[in-house]
């Protein structure tokens, strides 16, 4: 620890901190541009000068390493002359347009020359004017306000891994441009424009909406992934405006992917406000009444073997849980899934579909190898901390199948599932890669789990872990990528229905086994329809209202509260941002009605005593999931197979992202980046 002085107040801070990292500590407020905890330090804003005893000129505080003895001041006339220099220079050739900025209520720029900064200039020359430049249908560009903090340069290079951003030029000349004045090509462009200090980079789709003091902030969760960043949702009257991250250390740190920031207007777009009927091939407005009746016929005149539900994978927990009641007890009725697919399920144990290392145990990781997964699509944040732990630790990584680039260097395997019975059966060099690595991460993929050999390599692998101690309560060496927000919530709810791991409602499904068939928000069924009676409920007219004979209008994510559990099995609540338009519902509410309708009693009284009961079951399932039972890996059929990779297009993967016109653009600019050759 080193003792230093900070006002004339005596502090004690660890080794290894900057000036202004311990001024902080002291809660002293050090201004600065250039500077982000997350970020390289650069150092050349100039803001955060201090003055330090025995140094004659101010100190840089973001660059100066803290040492014994210091004694810092930061509230002296020599300080604070010093900052309204820096602020003159800075503001000498910025442009005088904050009242149609963007930037304009959250500009750090504005906000320090308020407070810093002097109320005069002594410039008389013309100021400099720099062109815009084309970053893609995202980042809207102003650089004549630029005051070349590098942040985004940094940020691009650093955390997203796309060194597309750069300075050209030097001196007045110098200008921030992407080098070959094509969009930014990652997912995670746009949190330059969280980290420009100023109003250069701004968001393009949510130019000239709102101000930031005219809306509406609510902190919930995202769904676009299993991931389950934080995020705030700000909304003007029923108009969901703009998405941006919050700070969840554990989970997305402060990025949002792109999705999860911009597909919003999806919204917007496609949605349904009115219970729909089919007649004649064509939907016709109906009441709830109306609905509600036909339904209740078609349940009463069906055997309860003969009816089965799907739910979607944006539906949040209390609605997956009402939905398995409704089933069970008011039809009496066990076919329920939650898959959309033939993808394998050992639901036995917990760790069977989780991220059991945990997101942040990432970074404590030695050894990483990916099973059938491209994580830059699956979960794009979590790509992230992958690209963090190999930059921090120099992680070795290795994938089965070449998947194109993941912003950092991996070996790649033939994509041959022989590859993992060698290693599996100590045959293979990778074998004692993780047999030497004290926190490997074995990452297996959607991909993996819908091929014929699924059971085979899940089973085989995990076994394998535990023969050599990689999984124990200190480490578990075993992670499933979730593909989407409700998979390991409805898991752990026990929407499914399987048998060896197969989805026994689906083959079910494909031979035309049932005569009434529930979509819950299921849009992404690839089902051909033959006599079945289909009830969708749900948000948007996608798939599933288009095959629908009934239409049942439900609330998007932002329209309601709500539990999801993300991929590494952590319970957070989403919360109401927004209201479903016209007649539309919550979804746990248009199942609690139909129920009473049905059978003249409702299964839940309000919204609390339904999440009580959900909550309680969840406790009791954990509580008996809870036991250490050995896998058992004997006598599985072996398929040597090429495994391929099957990412869905990772812009237009879910109802509200097909429904976004942002999200169209973002694919159109990257099928144009592909196709001039530039993409590297």
């Amino acid at each position: 620890m080193l003792k230093l002085k900070v006002n004339n107040n005596e502090i004690e801070i660890e080794e290894g901190l900057t000036v202004l990292q311990a001024c902080e500590k002291a809660g002293v407020e050090i201004p600065r541009f250039c500077y982000h905890e997350k970020l390289s330090i650069a150092g050349n804003c100039r803001m955060c000068l201090v003055e330090i005893e025995k140094s004659s000129k101010p100190v840089a505080s973001c660059a100066m390493p803290a040492t014994e003895g210091m004694n810092i001041k930061t509230n002296t006339k020599f300080v604070e002359k010093a900052r309204k220099g820096v602020m003159e220079f800075l503001l000498a050739n910025h442009p005088l347009d904050c009242p149609v900025c963007d930037q304009g209520g959250e500009c750090d720029l504005q906000d320090q020359s308020m407070f810093y900064g002097i109320d005069k200039s002594r410039y008389k020359e013309n100021k400099r004017s720099v062109p815009e430049k084309n970053m893609g249908p995202l980042i809207k560009t102003q650089m004549t306000r630029c005051i070349h903090c590098t942040r985004c340069i940094r940020f691009a290079t650093e955390v997203a891994g796309v060194p597309e951003i750069g300075a050209i030029g030097r001196g007045e000349d110098m200008q921030i441009t992407t080098y070959l004045e094509q969009s930014m090509q990652s997912e995670l462009s746009a949190n330059v424009v969280d980290l420009c200090p100023v109003g250069a980079l701004t968001s393009k789709p949510y130019v000239f909406e709102a101000r930031p003091w005219e809306l509406k902030k609510t902190e919930t969760i995202d769904v676009m992934d299993a991931l389950g960043s934080n995020i705030r949702v700000d909304s003007y009257g029923w108009e969901v405006k703009r998405v941006l991250p919050r700070i969840n250390e554990d989970i997305n740190e402060e990025w949002i992917s792109d999705k999860t920031r911009y597909a919003c207007d999806g919204l917007l777009s496609q949605r349904l406000d009115t219970p729909y009927i089919k007649y004649s091939g064509k939907f016709e407005k109906a009441s709830w009444k109306e609905v509600f009746n036909i339904i209740k016929s078609k349940f009463e005149n069906s055997n309860k073997d003969k009816i089965c539900g799907i739910t979607g994978d944006l539906t949040n927990m209390e609605t997956l849980y009402v939905f398995k009641e409704f089933f069970n007890k008011t039809l009496g009725s066990q076919n329920i899934e939650s898959r959309n697919d033939n993808r394998y399920l050992n639901p036995e144990k917990r760790e069977n579909y989780l991220f059991n290392s945990k997101i942040n145990g990432i970074e404590e990781s030695d050894f990483i190898l990916f099973i059938g997964t491209n994580p830059r699509y699956e979960a794009t944040i979590l790509n992230a901390r992958i690209r963090k732990a190999y930059l921090k630790n120099k992680t070795k990584v290795i994938s089965l199948n070449n998947v194109g680039d993941l912003t950092y260097p991996y070996e790649s395997l033939d994509g041959k599932i022989s590859n993992i019975k060698d290693i599996c059966e100590d045959n293979h060099p990778v074998s004692s890669l993780i047999k030497s690595s004290k926190k490997p991460l074995i990452i297996i993929g959607q991909s993996l789990l819908k091929s014929k050999s699924a059971k085979y390599v899940f089973e085989k692998v995990k076994t394998y872990l535990h023969k050599n101690g990689k999984i124990s309560n200190d480490w578990n060496s075993f992670n499933i990528i979730s593909e989407n927000a409700s998979t390991v919530g409805s898991f752990d709810l026990g929407l499914y229905k399987t048998k060896n791991g197969e989805n026994e409602v689906l083959k079910d499904l494909e031979d035309h086994k049932f005569e009434i068939v529930y979509l819950l928000g299921q849009d992404n069924l690839k089902f051909k329809k033959k006599d079945e009676f289909i009830i969708y409920q749900g948000s948007h007219g996608d798939n599933g209202a288009e095959i629908a004979d009934i239409i049942l209008p439900g609330a998007a994510y932002t329209e309601q509260n709500g539990f999801f559990t993300n991929l590494e099995g952590k319970l957070q609540k989403a919360y109401k941002a927004s209201y479903p338009p016209g007649d539309a519902k919550e979804d746990w509410m248009i199942i609690n009605e139909l129920a009473e309708f049905i059978n003249h009693r409702k299964l839940f009284n309000d919204k609390d005593e339904l999440d009580n009961s959900m909550l309680n079951q969840i406790n009791l399932y954990l509580k008996k999931n809870d036991n250490k039972k050995l896998p058992d890996s004997n006598n599985l059929f072996f398929e040597n197979e090429d495994l391929k990779i099957n990412n869905e297009d990772y812009y237009l993967s879910n109802v509200i992202a097909r429904s976004s016109k942002t999200m169209l653009e973002c694919k159109k600019s990257k099928i144009n980046f592909k196709s001039t050759g530039t993409e590297g």
